[in-house]
């Protein structure tokens, strides 16, 4: 009897382990497609009213013209002229909307620019003790201070802002764009880097 009930919780719980990510996976792509279907409403019904489709095909036509609408602005600044483009309307424009050079600085951090705006990875201590949280160094003064932006998990766009001695920062040999994958998996992986200290 307690083998048949050793069999039966082993057998639901490994098949709940395997069920259980499919359909969380399934549920996230769901809300990712409403998600998106809802921001490109106005061209789904602009396409709708003018070609007939129904709405499913509409949305994905219409997540199909963005993705080939950012691909042809990726061609457009490969060139020189696209570049000068994109500059003359970025230094007119875009730079005086509030936030816009925080959003791309970090836009291009995450999705691997090459403009890279944190230094290097390292372990603050923001209370002088044993205490160490995962930072960014942003800047290091002359006098011996150095400013690291520490990252909300999961969504590092989001954070604080410490200015530290420079004794209360470990540098780390660990690339930024990795150290970004630890924070978004919530600090998963983080025993590479621990593990050298």
């Amino acid at each position: 009897m307690i083998k048949i009930k050793s069999f039966l919780r082993t057998t639901f719980f490994g098949g709940f382990l395997v069920v259980l990510p499919i359909i969380v996976s399934i549920l996230v792509l769901i809300w990712l497609f409403e998600f998106l279907t809802d921001k490109i409403r106005p061209i789904t019904i602009i396409l709708i009213q003018t070609t007939r489709l129904n709405e499913l095909i509409a949305s994905i036509l219409s997540i199909v013209i963005i993705l080939l609408i950012f691909f042809i602005v990726g061609l457009l600044v490969q060139t020189r002229a696209g570049k000068i483009i994109i500059h003359m309307i970025e230094e007119g424009l875009l730079k005086r909307i509030p936030f816009y050079k925080i959003i791309k600085d970090t836009t291009v951090q995450l999705f691997g620019g090459e403009k890279l705006i944190f230094k290097y990875a390292a372990l603050v201590k923001p209370f002088s003790n044993d205490t160490m949280i995962l930072g960014f160094v942003t800047d290091e003064s002359s006098n011996g201070y150095v400013t690291v932006f520490i990252p909300s998990a999961p969504a590092p766009t989001g954070g604080y802002i410490y200015t530290l001695k420079k004794e209360n920062i470990i540098k780390l040999d660990y690339p930024v764009e990795q150290m970004m994958k630890v924070v978004l998996s919530l600090g998963a992986g983080s025993r590479e880097f621990l593990s050298k200290l």
